[in-house]
């Protein structure tokens, strides 16, 4: 099991930017792909983001392509989400995953990942 812990949330007006991390640490953090989702009061988690083990291969929801960029830096365990241009809908709660198994493809679905953080608050104010 990997433990992950995220950081860099706040309170922000829309357009601005936050970059947020996530450490991970209890498993070979490089051989795992990692992904953010986010979750908002009354809806149903979402996948943000998702990048595959060796970084080369990346996914992203819609709602934020071409203004978040999912990235990783393996000899510091650790995932980034870079948010640019933010909106007041993409206020919820960030949560960092690692993908289940080792050495996938992108995944991008809520089961595909088996250990989770416990979430940072993004408010995006108008």
């Amino acid at each position: 099991q990997v433990q992950l812990v995220e950081s860099g949330g706040g309170l922000v007006q829309a357009g601005d930017s936050l970059r947020l991390s996530c450490v991970a640490s209890g498993r070979t953090f490089s051989a795992y792909g990692m992904g953010w989702f986010r979750q908002a009061p009354g809806k149903e988690r979402e996948c943000v983001a998702t990048i595959t083990w060796s970084g080369d291969r990346t996914y992203y929801a819609d709602s934020v392509k071409g203004r978040f960029t999912i990235s990783r830096d393996n000899a510091k365990n650790t995932a980034y989400l870079q948010m640019n241009s933010l909106k007041p809908e993409d206020t919820a709660v960030y949560y960092c995953a690692a993908d289940r198994a080792p050495l996938r493809p992108v995944v991008v679905s809520t089961s595909d990942f088996g250990s989770w953080g416990r979430g940072t608050q993004v408010t995006v104010s108008s």
